[in-house]
């Protein structure tokens, strides 16, 4: 049971939370009342600005539409103003521009070009607008006359600032590639770099509003005769200065090398000067001097030749030919910035025709002139040919990349040049080698002395030239099939059926075949010019000289390797020659050694005493003997042998087996009494025989 006391205390705290919940009820109903005041006059401030937005709505609206139209209008009126003003300055493009067109676009293109814009707009809006209007009359002989004062400019800075490149440049151009290879490249500005932009700038207008192409001839032929002129100053330039130098180089290319040293040798010889000089030298030098620096025949002549001058026209015309590639390839990167590509290669080949065709040209003269000399039977005319068709092949590659894409007519120019000079140097070795065969034997032609005849000199000498043209005569003779001739079986590896593709093997073979037979001609011809000669041992002494110099020539030069190819044995035969011809001339001693002989001879004691007969053939011994050597001492001391080895063998044999009999056969008779005076047939001792043998052949003697 709870007590007394405890539940008054309990009732009198719920009491006190009853007031107090109380009281926060009353605070709360207050609070509420409040928000409610409060609510109620929000929402009629609220209802009360909705009224007037909507008010000030129904008066902004209205005057907000108004100002819109009204701006539209204004804009409307500044963009018919503006219309007005841009029709209007149409009718004032003339007179504004007038003089600025007349006076012409020089010195200030841009300005130019900016007057004729406006004036090709006012042609554009007479003509969309009213087309029957004087003004578009106006504008459009003024649109013209702006175009063709274009045209005008354009051939002025042309023509104005195209030159002639220097031939000192052109030979730095050709030299550097090959010569140095530290050489800087050198570069070609056809133009001022502010002039080609200009005329790049007239170009373009020309083809995208002139409608004009006829600028593009006036480019072709100012630059084509540039071109022409490029190429005939430096020939010029050549003729005057190779009289004194060998091969032209610029003073530039000339200082270079003196100072900068080459790493590895050229990778070919550009320019091969001199050519026909060079043989006629050789043969000059052949037919004062022989084998060994002594004098020989003095009947030698070198070979009809041309004079220096030919050998200008051909050097100069080979630097021409790589001239012409590089000034081509040039003109052509010019060409690429002036011209559209569509219209290139046709511009471009219309350019190079006229420096082409006097190249082509020429080189026709040259084969012309050849032809002709070799009508008259001049060979070595065909001399002039190797060295340029051989630099012609060489330079193919670039002249075919030059000319890609212009028209087959001028890719095949240079083609048929190759073989017309292919064929013509085909028949003058041909023939050449005909005439080694057929030259006739005539007496006052021939060495008096026995020496090396003029047609071996020649034959020789006309082959070693072959040695620096090795591959351009075996393409010569390949080109016009002589296989078949020289009996040459025709490998399918080697050949096939275009000439060019022959392999440079069987051009050898071709080539070592050829120079075989001309010295098999040379050789038969050789014979039978020896059978001129009544004395069978001068005779001898001829084929001896000729054969020995023709072997000697042979083992000097590459030829004897070039012959080996087809006749490995030629070397031995030719020795086995002379050896045959040095014991036909030894038999004409016979006449001399056999009076010194046993034979036919009785054996005498010394002391003995001899018949009249015995003393007498003695007698005649003696007499023989003296007369034999006296009568070919001085017969053959006028002969001559250039080659002093040979000399100094044929001499030595001839004292070892002519005193070696003379000296047994003064032993025999010394002390045998067979005359009175024995100073009258023993007039010579073996040491003055010896010193006669060794003056034999000696014509200083």
């Amino acid at each position: 049971m709870i007590p007394t006391q405890d539940a008054s205390a309990r009732k009198k705290e719920i009491d006190e939370k009853l007031r107090q919940e109380q009281d926060t009820l009353s605070f709360i109903r207050k609070n509420l009342e409040k928000s409610d005041q409060l609510t109620k006059g929000m929402v009629s401030i609220l209802s009360s600005f909705e009224s007037r937005l909507m008010q000030l709505e129904n008066s902004i609206i209205p005057v907000h539409k108004q100002t819109e139209n009204l701006q539209r209008l204004q804009d409307n009126v500044d963009k018919t103003l503006s219309c007005m003003d841009h029709v209007i300055s149409y009718y004032h493009v003339a007179k504004d521009t007038d003089k600025i067109i007349k006076e012409g676009p020089s010195g200030r293109l841009d300005e130019y070009l900016a007057c004729i814009a406006k004036i090709q707009k006012a042609v554009e809006y007479f003509q969309d607008n009213n087309p029957d209007s004087p003004e578009l009359n106006t504008v459009k002989a003024l649109f013209e006359k702006g175009k063709e004062l274009l045209e005008a400019e354009f051939q002025s800075l042309l023509t104005r600032y195209s030159k002639p490149v220097p031939p000192i440049l052109i030979l730095d151009l050709i030299g550097g590639e090959d010569e140095l290879d530290t050489q800087e490249e050198v570069i070609l500005d056809h133009l001022p770099e502010t002039v080609l932009q200009d005329i790049i700038c007239i170009s373009g207008w020309l083809v995208e509003y002139g409608r004009n192409q006829d600028f593009m001839s006036v480019y072709f032929q100012i630059r084509s005769s540039q071109l022409d002129r490029s190429l005939k100053s430096l020939k010029e330039h050549f003729r005057k200065s190779s009289s004194s130098l060998g091969v032209l180089y610029s003073p530039a290319v000339q200082n270079k090398r003196k100072d900068t040293p080459t790493k590895k040798p050229p990778k070919r010889p550009v320019f091969i000067p001199g050519t026909i000089r060079k043989a006629q030298n050789l043969l000059k030098q052949y037919s004062q001097h022989g084998l060994d620096g002594k004098k020989g025949g003095s009947n030698l002549t070198p070979m009809e030749g041309k004079d220096d001058v030919l050998d200008i026209e051909i050097d100069s015309y080979i630097h021409c030919i790589s001239a012409f590639v590089k000034l081509a390839q040039s003109e052509y990167q010019l060409l690429i910035e002036v011209i559209p590509e569509h219209h290139q290669k046709r511009t471009f080949d219309s350019l190079i025709q006229e420096a082409l065709d006097n190249l082509m040209l020429e080189g026709d003269n040259i084969v012309s002139a050849a032809r002709r000399a070799i009508m008259r039977h001049d060979y070595s005319a065909v001399l002039t040919i190797f060295p340029i068709l051989k630099h012609l092949k060489q330079t193919k590659p670039d002249f075919d990349q030059v000319l890609q894409g212009t028209a087959a007519s001028t890719k095949n120019k240079l083609p048929s040049l190759i073989t017309s000079m292919e064929t013509t140097g085909a028949k003058a070795l041909e023939e050449f080698a005909d005439s080694i065969k057929n030259d006739p034997d005539k007496e006052y032609n021939m060495p008096k002395d026995g020496t090396v005849h003029e047609l071996t000199s020649n034959a020789i000498l006309f082959l070693q030239q072959l040695l620096d043209f090795q591959e351009t005569a075996g393409a010569m003779l390949a080109s016009q099939v002589l296989g078949d001739t020289y009996n040459i079986p025709l490998d399918p590896r080697e050949t096939s059926s275009s000439a060019s593709s022959y392999s440079s093997e069987f051009s050898r073979r071709l080539l070592s075949t050829y120079i075989c037979k001309v010295l098999g001609n040379l050789q038969l011809n050789l014979l039978s010019k020896s059978k001129v000669y009544e004395d069978t041992a001068l005779s001898a002494i001829f084929l001896h000289n000729n054969y020995n110099y023709t072997l000697k020539s042979l083992e000097k030069s590459e030829l004897i390797q070039l012959v080996s190819v087809t006749q490995r044995k030629a070397e031995t035969q030719y020795r086995e020659l002379i050896e045959q011809q040095i014991l036909s001339y030894q038999r004409s001693w016979i006449k001399v050694t056999e009076y010194i002989t046993d034979q036919n001879m009785p054996v005498f004691q010394p002391g003995a005493k001899l018949k009249d007969k015995e003393r007498q053939m003695i007698k005649d011994k003696f007499k023989g003997f003296n007369d034999g050597l006296e009568e070919l001492c001085k017969i053959q001391k006028v002969w001559a042998i250039p080659d002093k080895d040979q000399r100094d063998a044929i001499r030595q044999a001839q004292k070892r087996m002519i005193t070696q009999a003379y000296r047994a056969f003064l032993q025999r008779y010394t002390n045998v009494s067979f005359t009175k005076n024995p100073e009258k047939y023993h007039k010579y001792r073996p040491e003055q025989v010896e010193a006669m043998i060794e003056r034999l052949f000696d014509t200083s003697a």
